[in-house]
């Protein structure tokens, strides 16, 4: 009988609940994950392997060498290797081999051996694949806590695509992802973007088949797999897609790598490095590679080094303060000039802020690449609560005929519900966006929703200052603004009454006197 998705859910949150007498929620991907793939791999392996047998019962005139290559060549796309465990006898490096040594001291190492011998024995497929692997030492997870959620685990039925479709696999992990960061706060949701408005930047670049589509801070891979997702949905052919990503934690790279496979998406290439100091996706000239989409929610006004000299640098230089803009240039660069379009995810203050970002932001609009504000809703993210907008761009002179020359302003800023830790999209308010977006009509704020085309003029004649209140009126935000001011000046006037007390305690130490607060 088929394994339902609630099943598998309940199981893989039972054996990641074992972690909790040994470290935080937020720490739990790290360990869950890598588990949750090599159990994955052993038990597809496994069913391949008896299938194979099945085939050729009864053949004796193989040889050893003879059968291997037959089974690898019909029956496994990966090989899970034999491994020397210490003085043992030789064993494979499968989840059920080492299961079947937990009890034993030293079950940590042996599964860092196992899954280290994965990644060497399937270079091409799995090189790095398992991360740090820094939680198999028994001074970060004691082997009995490991052993526990290892035996939890395996009360998880088979996974492979005999026993459970992949959109079911798949579905479980996104899960998981959702279920630690929606318990952990910050450091979970730093690579785990909401997945309604994943949804909605993808719905609005619309990936076509045969495209490629590239994150340059990809995180867990959300965004990448959403677009093979949604291209499906559509009717599209979503493993024609070209799946690119780059990511700076190695971890979580590694966990975007799993997630890409436990959805069947195999046409994919993730790179881990700075992709402000250091793209990896470059031409044979030394330029960025281009694609057709490009989708991002990177950190927000995240330090950094300017650059010096760097082509993507396309007017001016982000400031120190905020990289904000630097991805902006970073994604226009990388934009197929015939078809390329981007879509990200950022703060309000991208949309205002003066000096170099201001520079830049006025040498885009200067050159026609942006097409639209969307205001999102204040509180939708993991990791902020601070209202934010999805800025999309499209290549020069690739615009259609009513967008040039003009910005396209949405403002869905009410249009959310509320749910236990933050705010939501709903089905309804994504296809309300998508259609404003299409469709470009002024709208009264009747439903929540307004829009209007503005053209570049009136912006220039702002100042290039793109703050959506600026073109578009709204009541209900304006009072959800007023409420915002508040709160940060009643957080103001505490502060300053502490540092004037703080003052006069000083004063008065010196011997000074005579100040009234």
């Amino acid at each position: 009988m088929a394994v339902t998705q609630q099943e598998i859910e309940n199981r893989l949150w039972d054996a990641a609940d074992e972690l909790r007498v040994a470290m935080p929620e937020a720490q739990y991907s790290s360990v869950v994950f890598p588990l949750m793939f090599w159990k994955y791999l052993s038990d597809t392996w496994e069913h391949n392997h008896q299938e194979f047998l099945a085939q050729y019962e009864g053949v004796d005139d193989l040889s050893p060498e003879e059968a291997r290559e037959i089974e690898y060549r019909d029956h496994q796309s990966f090989e899970i290797p034999f491994i020397q465990a210490g003085t043992v006898q030789e064993r494979r490096a499968s989840w059920s081999s080492i299961l079947a040594t937990v009890a034993q001291h030293g079950l940590g190492q042996r599964v860092r051996a196992s899954l280290q011998a994965i990644e060497s024995a399937n270079p091409d497929k799995f090189s790095r694949l398992f991360g740090s692997m820094t939680w198999t030492s028994e001074a970060v997870l004691p082997g009995e806590v490991l052993a526990s959620v290892m035996r939890a685990m395996h009360r998880t039925p088979k996974m492979h695509e005999g026993n459970m479709s992949h959109d079911v696999l798949g579905g479980a992990y996104e899960y998981l992802l959702k279920r630690f960061s929606d318990g952990s706060g910050t450091r979970a949701g730093q690579f785990f973007t909401p997945r309604e408005v994943v949804e909605l930047i993808i719905e609005l670049l619309a990936p076509k088949n045969h495209e490629s589509v590239y994150d340059p801070t990809c995180g867990s891979g959300g965004m990448l797999i959403a677009a093979a997702s949604l291209l499906k949905a559509h009717g599209g052919r979503g493993y024609t897609l070209s799946l690119n990503g780059q990511e700076a934690v190695t971890d979580t790279a590694g966990v975007a790598r799993m997630n890409l496979f436990m959805h069947n998406l195999t046409d994919f290439k993730v790179e881990v490095g700075d992709t402000l100091r250091d793209p990896r996706f470059k031409k044979a000239d030394g330029s960025v590679k281009q694609f057709d989409v490009i989708v991002a929610n990177p950190p927000y006004s995240l330090k950094w080094k300017p650059w010096t000299n760097d082509p993507r640098a396309v007017g001016g230089v982000a400031p120190q303060s905020s990289a904000d803009w630097a991805f902006v240039q970073h994604m226009i660069a990388s934009m197929d000039p015939t078809k390329g379009r981007a879509g990200v995810v950022l703060p309000h203050g991208v949309l205002f802020r003066g000096g170099q970002e201001a520079a830049i932001r006025q040498r885009v609009l200067d050159d026609d690449l942006l097409e639209a504000v969307i205001g999102l809703p204040a509180n939708l993210f993991y990791n902020t609560t601070i209202p934010t907008c999805v800025l999309v761009f499209r290549a020069p002179g690739t615009k259609t005929t009513g967008r040039r020359d003009g910005v396209l302003f949405i403002d869905a800023s009410t249009r959310f519900t509320k749910a236990k830790n933050r705010h939501v999209l709903t089905a309804v308010d994504i296809t309300d966006i998508v259609n404003a977006y299409h469709s470009g009509a002024d709208g009264d704020g009747g439903a929540g929703l307004s829009a209007r085309f503005v053209p570049t003029a009136e912006i220039m004649a702002n100042g290039y200052d793109l703050n959506i209140g600026r073109y578009i009126k709204q009541a209900a935000a304006e009072q959800e603004d007023l409420g915002t001011l508040i709160d940060t000046y009643n957080i103001a006037r505490a502060e300053r009454q502490k540092t004037e007390q703080c003052m006069l305690e000083v004063l008065s130490a010196a011997g000074i006197e005579g100040f009234d607060e």
